[in-house]
């Protein structure tokens, strides 16, 4: 081999027991080392730069969206505080429905935020 294909730089890498443990698994899949397929892996990642932002700009777009149901969470507590206020006062707010149909979409978007996210890890 080459002097200039050699691989004469070395780098090392922290990872925890659930990393380890599927990276190796993921290596052994394709009958290479830990360290050959963190290599290969992190090349291929660093050839497809357009790729690797994409996924960074998708993953923000997720994070947008789960502080945006937040936000929506928040003004919908507010609405269900003052339905709550009526009604210990004996009134039956006719707001009731609206406001249970909003916590619910509120509920779906943050879930499937998070079913996005846990799908990209």
């Amino acid at each position: 081999m080459s002097r200039e294909r050699k691989r004469v730089r070395m780098c090392n890498v922290r990872l925890n027991d659930d990393e380890h443990r599927r990276l190796t698994a993921a290596a052994r899949v394709v009958r290479t080392s830990l360290p050959a397929y963190l290599v290969r892996a992190g090349l291929a990642a660093a050839r497809d730069a357009d790729a690797t932002a994409a996924a960074v700009a998708g993953q923000r777009e997720l994070v947008t969206e789960l502080f945006a149901a937040r936000r929506h969470l928040g003004q919908v507590g507010n609405n269900l505080n003052q339905i709550a206020r009526a009604i210990n006062s004996g009134a039956h707010p006719s707001e009731v429905d609206v406001v249970v149909a909003a916590v619910h979409r509120a509920i779906q978007r943050v879930q499937d935020a998070a079913d996005q996210l846990l799908d990209r890890t």
